[in-house]
């Protein structure tokens, strides 16, 4: 049985998880690198979140069989109308649980503050398997993410900005 199945055997109603990270990148948009843990920015309703992380967080009988994990993202920066965008992942394949995925350009939207080497290069291979558009990008971060970041906004501007001219948009 795997993680997913055992974890949707414990629950008892439903609960939507709304995916990020690593996983999302590995999982939906074909990118290719090891990850463990499940980030997840959002549950609903907001009450199973504790209960998920109970039975699936790092630490858990289901983490030390299957060696991986859910971890609730406490801070992070994503686009505010990521909800409407949000993708299905595995439709139908569990009772309770149901995982839904930010689509690839709010993804990439939510590595753009941290932007560490990883998160580029989930960005690169975004990009060049044709999940993002350099519009899209420009248009979410001015209106519904550049207003809510917390630092310098010129240095995320200039982060996009060097994600847009790189050859990998093109």
């Amino acid at each position: 049985m795997s993680f997913f199945e055992e974890l949707d055997s414990q629950l008892t109603e439903g609960v939507e998880l709304h995916c990020l990270g690593g996983f999302v990148v590995t999982q939906l948009y074909g990118g290719v690198r090891a990850t463990n843990d499940i980030d997840f920015v959002s549950a609903v309703p907001s009450e199973s979140r504790a209960k998920v992380i109970a039975l699936g967080g790092k630490n858990t009988p289901l983490c030390s069989k299957h060696g991986v994990y859910l971890e609730a993202v406490g801070v992070a920066q994503y686009p505010e109308n990521y909800e409407s965008r949000l993708v299905p992942m595995f439709e139908g394949v569990w009772t309770h649980l149901k995982l839904f995925a930010l689509e690839a350009n709010d993804l990439a939207l939510s590595k753009l503050e941290r932007n560490n080497e990883r998160d580029r290069e989930d960005v690169r291979q975004m990009a060049q398997a044709g999940h993002l558009s350099p519009e899209i990008l420009h248009t979410r971060y001015h209106e519904e993410l550049r207003l809510y970041l917390h630092g310098s906004v010129d240095s995320h501007d200039t982060t996009l900005q060097m994600w847009i001219d790189s050859n990998w948009l093109k």
